[in-house]
């Protein structure tokens, strides 16, 4: 598959750019793609959550009633989950959600997004993106020329780290930047754009061709 090269103004450069097969046309794993969104999100929980038991609230421990003869269900305790005021019964507790994925699962979750995004024509090429100095009026041209100023989703790859390409785009909602060793597969899917400089294009093939 082959695509054109635009430049920063939307232009047409005459070049183009052919998607190599080994990254981009692969059989798209779905499975292996909901294991890998589903670590990076486990990841970004902090389970920080926690409610407190019966031996962790405050009350008297005195026997309410006795024990037999009322008619009622026995109680020893106003800490009791079933008393109002009394601790939570099987409430969460601080834990950890993180799970092993091994590297090469996510390796071809990561190639089954990106054949995933080209097969939906959702990959766009454009020329290296250089600003001398961090401006989000220049970068928001830059996506108005590209018409990618519309209230959807674009991710950017670019190269290597722009300090000041990230931070004219970091203002804007809607556009992520990311370098190829940077990106993960829920950020590939979350976006309907896959927008690829030159250099971006070539540091992801040179990343994806060396040996597993």
């Amino acid at each position: 598959m082959e695509l054109a090269v635009y430049s920063l103004k939307g232009e047409d450069t005459g070049r183009k750019v052919t998607l190599s097969d080994a990254i981009f046309g692969l059989e798209v794993n779905e499975h292996v793609m909901y294991l890998d969104v589903k670590q990076y999100l486990a990841n970004q929980r902090q389970g920080t959550h926690k409610s407190k038991q019966r031996n962790e609230v405050h009350g008297t421990t005195k026997k309410l009633k006795k024990q037999k003869g009322t008619g009622g269900a026995r109680a020893g305790s106003m800490k009791s989950g079933v008393f109002v005021g009394g601790g939570r019964m099987f409430g969460p507790q601080p834990r950890d959600y993180n799970f092993k994925l091994n590297k090469k699962t996510k390796r071809v979750a990561r190639l089954s997004a990106l054949s995933s995004l080209a097969k939906d024509g959702k990959i766009s090429v454009v020329e290296n993106i250089a600003m001398d100095a961090p401006r989000t009026k220049d970068f928001l041209a830059i996506m108005t020329g590209l018409k990618l100023n519309n209230g959807k989703k674009t991710m950017l790859v670019t190269g290597e780290v722009n300090k000041n390409v990230i931070l004219s785009a970091r203002n804007l909602q809607k556009v992520k930047v990311s370098t190829p060793i940077g990106l993960n597969t829920h950020d590939l899917l979350n976006t309907d754009t896959l927008l690829i400089s030159e250099d971006g294009m070539a540091s992801l093939v040179e990343l994806y061709s060396t040996a597993e």
